[in-house]
């Protein structure tokens, strides 16, 4: 199940068949399209729409398996929200990654007004995977989703909070036994699948293969190395880029933003908000038009104005295809020198409530940042040898995801400037890994690594994304004014296995009965030597970047309130693939779960 930004995609495979027979397929979803007509289609658009009472014939809303939806849903929601911005909720998922809001609250739409009811970014995701479980179990009603073997995937930059909500929506559907997988890798998998046993002669010993994932909402980067075992090829993803919101959505913005100044210098009209947003979404459906369509240069656009009729005072334009290279190929693609980085503006002191988009639109410049930082990510790999020179990894090839690369002119630009670094550097040019369909690959992906997981294909080591610490204070004399330094405790490694514990026993802390107690929390996506127990006293913003406090409040248990207990930590990756933390008694070893701050009570 891919849980996309813009769309949702549901892939299976049959593994009751002989392992020759088995073949994954995406499963067509039935959803409405507008009131009262229903199609299948593969995507289900990560749309929600909020419509008045009014607003829907009654009856017109039912679907196969209910008479009446409780939330729109999918294409319909995407068609009406155009019309209607203020009452469609859009980009869900990147809400559960925003540690500056509670995910639980009803904050979405969030430019809504007052009389617009609205809902939380969980129960939207909620709405997404009930869709998807009611349409599979209407088409498999002998085989309920909660009985299969899921694989729900996750952009390989969530932190664990992120995660670890995106499970408990699962489940609070009732699909208890879902697990995660990172999206660049499975887009990796479904390389692998279309291949047919082939992929071997594509990669060889000592390749690095960098996946370039660039979605609705997020730039997912990730490296995964080719190397040797007792004479097999074995994938280990490496390294892991930081959370960048960065994708389709910023770009259909920056063309909204382009087509409202065309229109304001031309029918010297200033078009409000709400206009902008319609415009907007205008702009995403005239820009797939054209990447879709090659022989399409322009794209009429209508943006809905105040006339009493519908079209009364509607305003016209269009979106050629010039203006969609130039804003998208200069705007988010720049050719730059591997030494540039992505430009850090000072934020406002009073900012309204948003997603923390990434402040740089210059896709290439995260590129090479992250490059930069992992140069020494292969430094413990025998078959991958960087020269001296190298002031970044060098990639060996190059794999697609996300519906925004499927344009050429977009791919072709990403490419030319990842060999322009590669060559300046005297290292041969990546080559690019074709065959992946880039809208559906990280649900095939996710189901072919379901067959793996059954012992039958070849499968992707990789562990914990990052290394994460807690903040503790040093051990050093009261200072009058100065508050106690903060050191950085390592607690789970880079790479750490699911299904693996590790244990701070030399580490002790005091937790008193009864009263919550927080911890600062971080992690490193560079840092991939520091081993458990390893305490850090100075690190950089790029080092470690600071997540949501965790916290844990002991119960009584027998024990009075205000006692201090003697506890050390200890961290587990699950099965699942979430970070799980205890507390655990030095005295008789009762363990206490710590608590993420999974985007609640946050201000």
């Amino acid at each position: 199940m891919d849980l996309g930004t813009t769309h949702c995609v549901l892939s299976y495979a049959d593994l009751s068949k002989d392992e020759d027979d088995i073949q994954q397929q995406v499963m067509a979803v039935p959803q409405l399209t507008s009131p009262g007509v229903i199609e299948n289609k593969k995507q289900l658009p990560s749309f929600l729409y909020l419509a008045h009472d009014a607003e829907i014939a009654e009856g017109s809303t039912a679907l196969p398996w209910r008479e009446k939806a409780e939330y729109l849903v999918g294409d319909i929601a995407r068609n009406l929200g155009s019309k209607t911005p203020i009452r469609l909720v859009a980009s869900a998922k990147s809400w559960l990654c925003h540690a500056g809001v509670d995910c639980k609250q009803a904050i979405l739409p969030s430019e809504a007004p007052e009389e617009v009811a609205r809902i939380s970014p969980f129960q939207a995701t909620q709405s997404y995977l009930q869709h998807l479980k009611d349409a599979w179990e209407n088409q498999h009603p002998d085989a309920p989703l909660a009985a299969q073997d899921l694989i729900i995937t996750v952009p390989a930059s969530f932190d664990p909070a992120a995660r670890e909500l995106t499970i408990e929506a699962a489940r609070s559907v009732g699909l208890n036994q879902a697990q995660l997988l990172e999206e660049p890798q499975s887009a990796l998998y479904s390389w692998i699948d279309n291949s047919d046993g082939d992929w071997r002669q594509h990669v060889e010993v000592g390749d690095v293969i960098l996946v370039i994932d660039v979605g609705g909402g997020t730039t997912d980067l990730s490296l995964i190395a080719v190397t040797d075992q007792h004479g097999n090829l074995e994938l280990t993803r490496i390294a892991v880029g930081d959370h960048i919101l960065l994708g389709g959505d910023n770009m259909d913005l920056a063309l909204a933003y382009t087509i409202k100044a065309k229109i304001e210098k031309a029918q010297g009209q200033r078009l409000e908000g709400w206009q902008v947003e319609a415009l907007t979404h205008a702009c995403r459906d005239a820009k797939e038009k054209i990447f879709n369509q090659v022989e399409l240069d322009n794209v009429p656009l209508v943006v809905p104005g105040r006339g009493s009729s519908l079209m009364g005072g509607a305003l016209r334009s269009e979106l050629t295809r010039e203006e969609v290279d130039r804003v998208l190929v200069e705007g988010f693609l720049p050719e730059v020198a591997v030494s540039e980085r992505p430009v850090v503006r000072p934020r406002s002191g009073l900012r309204t409530q948003g997603l923390p988009y990434a402040q740089d639109a210059g896709i290439t410049r995260h590129l090479a940042s992250f490059l930069a930082r992992q140069l020494s990510a292969v430094d413990e790999l025998e078959a991958v040898n960087l020269p001296e020179n190298a002031s970044f990894l060098h990639p060996t090839a190059v794999l697609f995801n996300g519906g925004v690369l499927k344009a050429e002119v977009l791919s072709q630009r990403l490419m030319k400037v990842l060999n322009g670094w590669l060559e300046a550097e005297q290292a041969p040019v990546a080559r690019l890994l074709e065959g992946a369909d880039l809208d559906l690959a990280v649900a095939q992906g996710a189901a072919y690594y379901g067959i793996v997981r059954q012992g039958k294909g070849v499968r992707i080591k990789g562990g914990t994304a990052a290394s994460y610490y807690v903040g503790v204070e040093s051990a050093m004399p009261a200072v009058p004014g100065l508050a106690p330094e903060v050191e950085a405790l390592c607690i789970a490694p880079f790479g750490m296995e699911e299904g693996s514990t590790e244990v701070l026993s030399d580490n002790e802390f005091g937790l008193v009965i009864g009263e919550p107690v927080r911890f600062r929390f971080f992690a490193s996506h560079s840092r991939r030597e520091d081993k458990v127990g390893m305490r850090l006293d100075y690190w950089t913003d790029e080092e470690l970047q600071e997540l949501d406090e965790i916290e844990i409040t002991l119960p009584e248990d027998g024990r009075q309130q205000g006692q201090v207990v003697p506890v050390h930590l200890s961290a587990t990756v699950t099965e699942v693939g979430t970070l799980e933390l205890h507390a655990v008694s030095q005295r008789d070893e009762h363990r206490w779960k710590i608590e993420f701050e999974v985007r609640t009570g946050a201000s």
